[in-house]
């Protein structure tokens, strides 16, 4: 029996009670194993390399394809989500992308391979789905707590993919395969678990707390679809605002997710399973740094409003262009580690914050507004990828640049007015995200 067809006003994270719960943990959970499957070959790339005699342009090249495709992939997820339901767009999301998943390790070319990361990319939309289902499950007062919890979780596969694929690497290796086929034969068991929870998803979850978008249609064709929600969510600048917040935050963990594990074995010259843990270290504190940051974000915007938490990711954002540029001048790998884990805190918490600001935006747009915002998460990727493909500039000095450049976006999101508040009146499900 469901207790409520309403959005909770509290988070418990030890309940499965009632469909919001339920789908609080699945869809942080389908988040998880998109973004295992996202990023499982990251922390391989050493061998990947070598099997397919890759040179840094080339492999400069894959990381933009690996977050290229989520760019309109989000945008597009995000519209799918205001008009289709959350449910079946995860469902299809998952089903369909565990292919290129699974598949990825019958290529044997560089061309290949840069397709298949393409594909394999567009599962980075599942994040969209993530935020915009949490965000009807639950009520504004908790809204940021909820959406920063089950995003940091999700992210958290970013982390544990960097610390296990290499122990699945080498226990195929264990069993007798040579590196050149462990590494495509490990790449099969994140895909089959994406292929399995599609259906775990489509069986288990609803669109809204009221119920599926297919059901509430019948009893109100005006309760839940709404048309021209990516004009207006387009039309808003505190969305383009947001936009560049993410792509400075956001943006950068995945790059980082990247490129962490091939820095710490090349510039420190740590072995492959050392480098992982390291690297993995990274995604690892998203188990409770995004989450304080959707915390904090929701006690500001309590006190101060909009403005609070607007001014508060400025600040996150600062520190956070500080922290790396001080990374990219570590001499010694204690320091790298200790700066890594300084500006990873400012990070985590400026992407708890963005999607803190991100349900108030407009009501009627939830989805094509996280969408946009999500995107611009990968265009920050995109354009941080072709510094590390850059020949002429090291990894270090591509750090040093994304630092500067964070810090001048801090100061563009300090003068964007986030209490700008639309008049919506929405009937039916989606409450949550009044500003």
């Amino acid at each position: 029996m469901e207790t409520t067809n309403k959005p909770l006003e509290k988070l418990n994270i030890f309940s499965f009670k009632g469909v919001q719960m339920r789908t609080f943990h699945l869809t942080w959970m389908a988040f998880f194993l998109c973004f295992f499957g996202w990023f499982g070959l990251a922390p391989l790339m050493t061998v990947v390399k070598t099997d397919l005699g890759l040179t840094k342009g080339q492999i400069g090249n894959i990381i933009i394809a690996s977050v290229a495709a989520t760019v309109v992939a989000r945008i597009a997820i995000g519209k799918l989500c205001d008009t289709w339901g959350p449910r079946k767009t995860y469902a299809a999301l998952m089903g369909i992308c565990s292919i290129p998943v699974m598949t990825v390790g019958l290529v044997h070319s560089y061309e290949g391979f840069l397709l298949f990361r393409l594909a394999i990319g567009v599962i980075g939309a599942s994040f969209v789905i993530t935020q915009y289902h949490t965000s009807v499950m639950f009520d504004k007062k908790i809204v940021g707590t909820a959406n920063a919890v089950a995003g940091g979780w999700g992210n958290l596969g970013g982390g544990i993919t960097n610390m296990v694929m290499p122990l699945v690497f080498a226990g195929f290796v264990g069993m007798g395969y040579l590196p050149e086929s462990a590494w495509r034969i490990a790449m099969v068991i994140p895909g089959v678990f994406l292929f399995v929870f599609a259906f775990v998803y489509y069986r288990f979850t609803k669109d809204t707390p009221a119920g599926n978008f297919e059901d509430l249609e019948i009893a109100n064709p005006k309760a839940v679809k709404a048309k021209g929600t990516l004009a207006i969510a387009m039309k808003d600048p505190r969305t383009w605002g947001l936009f560049l917040a993410y792509g400075a935050c956001f943006g950068i963990e995945i790059t980082f997710d990247n490129v962490a594990a091939l820095y710490f074995f090349e510039n420190f010259e740590t072995s492959l399973a050392t480098a992982g843990i390291l690297a993995g270290a990274f995604g690892f504190m998203n188990i409770f740094a995004r989450a304080v940051g959707g915390i904090v974000a929701d006690k500001v915007g309590n006190k101060y409003g909009m403005i609070g938490k607007g001014k508060l990711l400025a600040l996150l954002l600062a520190c956070e262009g500080i922290g790396i540029a001080l990374f990219a001048q570590s001499g010694s790998i204690v320091a790298a580690v200790v700066t890594m884990l300084c500006f990873a805190m400012f990070l985590k918490m400026a992407n708890g914050v963005t999607y803190a600001i991100v349900p108030f935006i407009n009501q009627k747009a939830i989805g094509s507004v996280s969408g946009i915002v999500g995107a611009g998460g990968n265009v920050g990727a995109v354009l941080a990828g072709f510094l590390f493909k850059s020949s002429e500039i090291t990894y270090s000095q591509a750090f040093m640049y994304i630092g500067v450049a964070i810090a001048c976006i801090a100061a563009v999101v300090a003068l964007i007015n986030f209490d700008k508040t639309r008049s919506v009146v929405t009937e039916g499900a989606l409450e949550p995200a009044e500003a």
